[in-house]
C-alpha cells in the first residue's frame, strides 16, 4: 500500500487523499466533513457510484439491489455485519438498480443481489446471490 489512499466521499462525491496509516483515526471528507471510513453500508447515487468505483484505492464492495427483491432485503443486515467486521480494510456501499437502471445495463448485471468488489477503477470479483456475513467477509478477504 502507498503512503496515501484516495477515497471518494460516499456523501458528496469529493475525492480525498488520506494517509494510509490514519484510516483507523476516523478521517473526514475535506469538503462536507462526513466520515470516510464508517464500517457501515452507504447508499450511492449513480454519480457517486461512478466516482467511487473509478477512484477508490481502498477496496469497495458494492451491493447491486432493488427494494422489490426479497433476497436483497434479506441480505442487507448480513452486508451491514460484514461492513462492520471489515472496517478499515474495505468500504461497503449499495446502489438501487431500480432507481439507476443504467448502472445495471453498463455492468451487464443480469441478477440481483450482486456484490462487486472494486479497487482503483478495476472490477476485482463478483459474488452473486444472497449470502451470510461470513461468506461476504470471506469473499472480500480472499481478494485483498
Amino acid at each position: 500500500m502507498s503512503d496515501t489512499l484516495k477515497l471518494v466521499c460516499e456523501t458528496c462525491g469529493q475525492a480525498n487523499r488520506i494517509p494510509a496509516g490514519r484510516l483507523a483515526d476516523g478521517p473526514k471528507c475535506g469538503s462536507c466533513g462526513d466520515p470516510l471510513v464508517t464500517g457501515k453500508v452507504a447508499e450511492l447515487d449513480i454519480a457517486t457510484h461512478d466516482k467511487a468505483t473509478r477512484g477508490d484505492e481502498l477496496p469497495l464492495v458494492v451491493d447491486y439491489w432493488a427494494p422489490w427483491c426479497g433476497p436483497c432485503r434479506m441480505m442487507a443486515p448480513e452486508l451491514a455485519k460484514a461492513a462492520g467486521a471489515l472496517k478499515g480494510r474495505a468500504r461497503f456501499a449499495k446502489i438501487n438498480t431500480e432507481d439507476f437502471p443504467a448502472v445495471s445495463q453498463r455492468l451487464g448485471i443480469r441478477g440481483i443481489p450482486l456484490l462487486v468488489l472494486w479497487k482503483s477503477g478495476h472490477e476485482i470479483a463478483r459474488l452473486p446471490g444472497a449470502r451470510p456475513a461470513a461468506e461476504i467477509e470471506g469473499f472480500v478477504r480472499s481478494h485483498l
